[in-house]
């Protein structure tokens, strides 16, 4: 066959016992297991066997064993397999100091190999394995985990008692492959990360907590005797500002002078983060030989060991399926903002349809409950569209970016929303916008950063717990129901008192009964695939967008995260190592395209907290009232606080009709009529309801303080980059030293 003639010629050009490993005794452990239906379909029949004839040829060991209705198909390569695959390992480019080219095939290594040899094989139909899974041909395939490596990471890892303990990354690489590794060690390192940024978060709460009852705004607000026009029309009638008093101490605990210092920490802390993990990363990789390592050039190498004869894939680019690609984007993120329209309609109706509910709890906070309830269906849409968009893109090998563009719109296109136009395009007394028949929402006094708060709270805390809780439970209850099953077979298939079979080190062969069990163990967990490990980066950058792009209105977001990662990696751990089937190893030396979506969020995070800081917080409007039109700023410095007066400042004055408060009068005609005064918030002129100079001034500094915020902090990105070096001086010395060892030993 071909594949022995490249066997032969690799035998007589590299000299034996130098860059080959002599042939291993029996392995004891299958590579790979398939399992099929027994049916009476002849087409499928006749599938299975071409297939495994396919196999047969590439001098690939198949033990078939039937229970229970089902074939189950053990997969064992030949040794000589992995001998062409370290000699072209040795003579390629980039992949010939990885350290498997020499020494013994690590099962994650066969296990790698054998699964591209399994996806490359067709039968004359010209259908592959994918293919035949589709159509029921097998049912499922799983690579077996290994017992003795497996109980070892369970002790060290994969326990909840190890919830403080370091990872052992390198026991993690040798069994998962470098690409779960290189994801635990950047959880790991985001964490650690997490612990000052969640430090500072606190200390910024704290000291909002600390003036809670004594800030002078906030006693305006609580011992005000202010008359605030209605919230709704035909059911809302006017209220007191002093009824909110609860609503200014929750808003004074996130918008207060230290944000804007938290904001400004976590935006470089984005960037110093990132610097330091690629500097992490190159130790990491370079201690594991795999710096250089091209996964095209390996991908090249398995396609001779599958097939000598094969050509080398071509690269195509069309520009038409580009353009339908955009097409079907385009659409999807119209059908996502729509989604965020309806959650907008959903909060207008609500408020004031609870407005009139018979529950005084609900009539008297109608508006904060259509908040709650909107962040909660927010939620629900986000859980909906994911399960959606995962099985829409299950198809695409490379949709990382559509994904998570997906994702990052589902979520924050609410947030945006209630950051940016919440309470400022509602219009004002006599000429509010409307919506579905209803006035739009109004940022109450205080401001809107609370609204922003909630829905962040709301929706991280349900995101990061459910989604925990549905993550370890989901397998864990599927392997107690399947653990009666397993137990029910082994029954029926006898026992096994071989000594060998239960010697783990030995290469003895096992005995049908063990072999049978150990894939029943492995056939019965919770199954794997490509897409396991990007749901979990998925989940962990999405929680790093919430960390950083809204952290102004939320310093306790990188507290949350710290406490749902420190559980999220034994939640990772247990799961794959105990509860589902072994991941297929993957080697790699990067965390790939996340890389570059983390600095891409880092930016929009400069940006999306200066604008919350600008426009959202009221923190820009409180500088312009001290410094501008406070008492203190009139020469008044007797005055003991230089924001007295602000909330009154900040408001403007309508008119109603006494006799019906959904009819407001015109300035110029309040002499008119029997009329009731009441205040709304904004900076309007109550002679004509234009605005005042006042109002240009606050935009104007908003706008200022924007552009200089953000190109402080991008400038302080950049020197942070520049500070901090990707590849640390160690590792570039150390790759030096050993490829000049590796050209030395040449020379011999």
């Amino acid at each position: 066959t071909s594949f022995g003639a490249l066997k032969d010629f690799v035998k007589h050009i590299v000299p034996l016992g130098v860059y080959l490993v002599m042939p291993a005794p029996t392995h004891r452990t299958f590579d790979y297991v398939l399992v099929a239906d027994k049916v009476d379909n002849e087409q499928k029949t006749l599938r299975q066997e071409a297939f495994i004839a396919q196999l047969e040829k590439k001098n690939i060991h198949i033990t078939r064993i039937t229970h229970d209705n089902k074939d189950f198909f053990g997969i064992r390569a030949p040794s000589e397999m992995f001998e062409v695959y370290q000699y072209l390992l040795k003579v390629s480019d980039s992949c010939n100091c990885c350290g498997d080219e020499k020494g013994a095939v690590t099962q994650a290594t066969r296990i790698r190999i054998v699964h591209f040899i399994l996806h490359h094989t067709y039968i004359n139909t010209g259908e592959n394995l994918e293919e035949l899974l589709m159509k029921d041909v097998f049912e499922t395939m799983f690579c077996l985990h290994e017992r003795k490596q497996q109980k070892e990471l369970r002790k060290k890892w994969a326990r909840w008692t190890a919830l403080f303990s370091r990872q052992p990354v390198n026991d993690i690489k040798s069994y998962f492959g470098e690409k779960v590794a290189l994801y635990y060690l950047w959880l790991a390192w985001y964490t650690k990360l997490l612990v000052p940024a969640a430090i500072l978060g606190v200390i910024v709460f704290l000291y909002g907590l600390a003036f809670f009852n004594t800030n002078p705004l906030i006693k305006e607000v609580c011992e005000s005797n202010i008359t605030m026009c209605p919230r709704c029309e035909k059911r809302c009638g006017t209220w007191q500002l002093s009824d909110s008093c609860t609503y200014a101490k929750v808003t004074h605990l996130f918008d207060n002078e230290g944000t804007v210092a938290f904001a400004m920490f976590m935006a470089i802390w984005a960037t110093l983060f990132l610097e330091l993990w690629k500097r992490h990363r190159a130790k990491h990789v370079s201690k594991w030989k795999v710096y250089d390592w091209c996964e095209e050039e390996e991908e090249l190498i398995m396609e001779l060991v599958n097939d000598p004869n094969c050509k080398a894939k071509q690269f195509r680019h069309s520009y038409l399926r580009s353009t339908l690609v955009l097409i079907l984007v385009t659409l999807m993120l119209m059908l996502i903002i729509g989604l965020a329209h309806a959650l907008v309609v959903f909060r207008v109706v609500a408020a004031p349809l609870m407005s009139e509910s018979k529950w005084e709890f609900l009539k008297d906070n109608a508006n904060l409950v259509s908040v709650f309830l909107g962040a909660v269906l927010h939620y629900i849409t986000i859980q909906i569209m994911t399960r959606k968009l995962n099985s829409l893109a299950a198809t695409e090998r490379s949709f990382t970016v559509k994904m998570f563009t997906f994702q990052f719109f589902t979520l924050f296109s609410s947030l945006f929303y209630v950051a940016f136009f919440l309470g400022r395009i509602n219009g004002h007394p006599g000429n509010y916008v409307r919506l579905a028949g209803h006035r739009l929402e109004e940022c109450h006094p205080s401001g809107c950063l609370t609204d922003l708060f909630i829905q962040m709270a709301v929706i991280m805390l349900l995101k990061q717990t459910l989604n925990n809780i549905v993550e370890f439970t989901v397998p864990w209850c599927k392997r107690l129901v399947n653990e009666k099953a397993a137990k029910k077979l082994e029954r029926k298939c006898g026992h096994c008192y071989r000594k060998a079979c239960r010697e783990e080190n030995g290469c003895i062969e096992p005995c049908d009964i063990c072999k049978h069990r150990e894939w029943l163990r492995n056939y019965h967990l919770a199954s794997s695939d490509a897409f396991s490990l990007f749901n979990e980066f998925l989940e962990m950058v999405i929680q790093f967008s919430f960390t950083t792009i809204f952290v102004a209105a939320f310093p306790l977001a990188p507290l949350l995260a710290l406490v749902n990662n420190i559980f999220e990696i034994r939640l990772d751990a247990i799961k794959m190592v105990r509860l589902e089937q072994r991941l297929v190893p993957k080697k790699t030396n990067d965390i790939g395209v996340w890389t570059k979506l983390l600095e891409a969020i880092g930016v929009l995070a400069v940006i999306a907290n200066g604008l919350v800081i600008g426009i959202t917080s009221d923190f820009i409007p409180r500088l312009v009232y001290r410094y501008h039109y406070g008492p203190c700023a009139k020469g008044k410095l007797d005055y003991t606080d230089c924001m007295e007066g602000y909330i009154n400042d900040t408001l403007s004055t309508a008119y109603m009709n006494s006799s019906n408060f959904d009819a407001f009068i015109n300035p110029w005609e309040r002499h008119n009529f029997s009329i009731t005064e009441c205040s709304y918030r904004d900076y309007r002129n109550e002679n004509d309801y234009s605005l005042k100079s006042q109002f240009w001034m606050v935009l104007a500094v908003r706008f200022a303080f924007i552009i200089l915020f953000e190109h402080v902090l991008v400038m302080c990105k950049f020197i942070a980059a520049w500070f901090v070096p990707d590849n640390p001086t160690q590792v570039k010395n150390e790759r030096l030293q050993d490829k000049l060892t590796r050209l030395k030993h040449e020379l011999r």
